[in-house]
């Protein structure tokens, strides 16, 4: 059964696809930037082998919401249905400014949740980085985010997760909240939901505490690499440049022009900046920003799009087209979830809807 969702600042539509490959139908998307937009419309419609597009370029700050349900009802075609979503993070971002609700970005996760509490889906995600949950002032507004939720009908869990634990080769932590209406919690569990949490059926770790599981600290060594998996090494998805350049975006990357692209040791990962990637290793968090280079393992230059793509799990189908600037791309890239994790989500949150559905 196809279950309809609701995407919220869509981006590239990272998310989305997670949700999409397990039969997860998106009938409305919303992101800001028309730019973006073309990325997720190129990206999302090779991938699927359909036609996908960004339904909406309004803020969600300007959506009424009134009128937004009347015509979501419209477009709703299934009982049990979701909102998905990843509001802005710099406000609440650990190496930010820490604005937190009170920042231009930060408001939108208020408002993203009022959404939520006035559309009733029969269940939500809400994707946020770990300084939600890591900082004190940030938390407090994260646990009143989450008792209005439970006031307006909602069983909710949360998680800190990090990809790397689910054989993605990048240590990115994030925190993953969702919910479900309480009549389809007491329906799966078979009891009323009291306020409570670690009751989600989280998807298991592959690799439980991976950061800490293999001894990274000795990757030179034959025997102790012969015991890391192949699919938390960065080189295991970029190194093969005879078939990269055949895929499309892989000959795009700024090209080199400081000294440290020549300084720079493979595996040089201290600095804030020009962090050079170890074949061997996994990647720090992919986020390309201003300050943030990530250079290839034995070329002198940073990573091309094809490469960070793969490093988020992205399908080798996902393709950008378009005239768009490769100071876009990567940016959209570094806001992604990991494909392989969004889909990790979507398989146990569709387990769970599934038994709701049998218990009926």
């Amino acid at each position: 059964m196809d279950i309809s969702i609701l995407s919220y600042f869509s981006g590239g539509g990272f998310l989305d696809l997670g949700f999409e490959l397990e039969n997860f139908k998106t009938v409305w998307s919303n992101e800001i930037s028309i730019e973006i937009s073309e990325i997720y419309n190129s990206g999302m419609s090779s991938t699927l082998n359909k036609d996908m597009k960004i339904s909406s370029n309004n803020s969600i700050s300007d959506i009424d919401i009134s009128s937004h349900k009347k015509n979501m009802i419209k477009k709703i075609n299934s009982k049990i249905w979701g909102i998905i979503g990843g509001p802005p993070c710099p406000d609440f971002s650990v190496g930010g400014k820490n604005k937190g609700r009170n920042g231009d970005l930060g408001k939108l996760s208020q408002i993203y949740v009022n959404h939520i509490c006035e559309l009733q889906p029969s269940f939500f995600v809400f994707e946020n980085v770990k300084g939600l949950v890591k900082t004190k002032k940030h938390k407090e507004f994260f646990i009143e985010l989450i008792e209005q939720l439970k006031k307006n009908g909602y069983a909710v869990d949360y998680k800190l997760l990090n990809a790397l634990n689910f054989g993605i080769p990048q240590d990115r932590e994030r925190i993953i909240m969702l919910g479900v209406k309480k009549n389809l919690y007491n329906q799966v569990f078979n009891k009323k939901y009291i306020d409570e949490y670690n009751w989600f059926p989280w998807p298991n770790e592959k690799y439980p505490d991976a950061k800490n599981a293999f001894e990274w600290n000795k990757i030179d060594d034959t025997e102790t690499l012969k015991k890391i998996p192949n699919e938390l090494k960065v080189g295991n998805y970029i190194l093969d440049q005879g078939k990269l350049s055949m895929l499309p975006n892989s000959n795009e990357y700024f090209n080199p022009k400081s000294s440290k692209f020549d300084e720079i040791k493979e595996g040089d990962t201290s600095k804030k900046s020009f962090k050079r990637l170890h074949r061997n290793k996994y990647s720090p968090t992919v986020a390309y920003g201003n300050n943030e280079v990530h250079l290839h393992p034995e070329q002198k230059r940073r990573l091309s799009v094809r490469e960070a793509l793969r490093i988020q799990t992205v399908p080798d189908s996902y393709v950008i087209n378009g005239n768009i600037s490769l100071s876009t791309k990567f940016k959209v890239i570094g806001n992604g979830v990991p494909v392989k994790l969004a889909n990790e989500i979507a398989k146990s949150i569709k387990n769970l809807l599934n038994k709701a559905i049998k218990s009926n």
